[in-house]
């Protein structure tokens, strides 16, 4: 099996599969649309991106992937495995090798992907090295009641003076273990509730949505209404739909939002796969500093019957 780079003669392939795909990235396909289709395609053509999508030849049919990484990010996302109906096909885990390793040029230390718990491409996912470290699920909160008080409880664009607090957040909610592969926020982006900067909200959008993640402190009070503040107060929303991501440490969050009348998606798996990236240009370190002078330890001699 041969497998390179996706190209323009690659096209009727593509169209074949255009409705035969599962996406593994679950908010960029909520606001970007399909991964196959007339704007998905346009991506992969502008070189300054780190988007890249290939085509494993043999067998019967075809097999397509694709990886995204935001550059500045330790990781990298899977983006989308064609057709889903052959997700069982052996030659699967060496595509997705193929894709681990362009992730690895970027230089992230991890590999991504969001997958239903009932979907038949966990063995191929496994075997080509992923493990699961969360469980989310995503509302859509577009319909959502609003509360009579919600207008009271204040949202406002995140400011760079914010940082450290929504990073001291971050810490507090999210478990250790997923530290490395969803490390605190360094950009300044997403809402903070400005009574108490207890509750932030990461945001990614698009010309399809708003995907919204949350991280609310669980001392928090009135977390409905100030969801559902959050949710209509939102600037230019221009009629798209919004959606809540809510990951498996934070589902407390889960009856506020049935009771909003959110409708919840199928849960999915957070699955991450650890990659090792080689330092170049390494250099001796001095194992003690020259001014620093050290003691030898005495080690007492003990005697052991044989």
């Amino acid at each position: 099996m041969s497998i390179r780079s996706l190209d323009l003669l690659d096209l009727p392939v593509i169209t074949r599969y255009r409705n035969d795909v599962i996406t593994l990235d679950s908010a960029r396909a909520l606001t970007r649309g399909h991964p196959l289709g007339a704007m998905g395609l346009l991506a992969y053509v502008n070189p300054t991106r780190h988007l890249y999508a290939a085509i494993a030849n043999g067998g019967d049919a075809a097999l397509l992937g694709g990886v995204i990484h935001t550059r500045g990010e330790t990781f990298a996302k899977l983006l989308y495995l064609a057709p889903s109906s052959r997700l069982d096909d052996p030659e699967l885990p060496a595509l997705l090798e193929h894709l681990v390793i362009q992730a690895g040029e970027w230089k992230a230390f991890h590999v991504m992907a969001e997958v239903e718990e009932s979907s038949r491409i966990f063995p191929a996912l496994r075997t080509a090295g992923f493990s699961v470290y969360a469980w989310q699920k995503l509302w859509d909160v577009s319909q959502i009641e609003k509360t009579e008080t919600g207008s009271g409880h204040g949202w406002r664009r995140m400011n760079s003076v914010d940082l450290p607090a929504v990073q001291s957040l971050h810490y507090q909610i999210v478990p250790p273990l997923m530290h490395p592969v969803e490390p605190a926020p360094k950009r300044v982006i997403g809402f903070v509730c400005s009574e108490n900067m207890k509750c932030y909200a990461s945001v990614t959008a698009g010309m399809y949505g708003i995907v919204l993640t949350p991280l609310i402190h669980p001392d928090e009070r009135n977390v409905g209404e100030k969801i559902a503040s959050l949710v209509d107060n939102l600037p230019d929303r221009r009629g798209r739909k919004v959606y809540l991501c809510v990951r498996s440490y934070q589902t407390w969050l889960e009856p506020a939002l049935e009771d909003l009348g959110a409708q919840a998606a199928p849960r999915q798996a957070v699955m991450v796969k650890h990659l090792v990236r080689m330092i170049q240009d390494g250099q001796l370190a001095r194992a003690v500093p020259a001014n620093v002078n050290i003691q030898p330890s005495r080690i007492s001699r003990m005697d052991i019957d044989e």
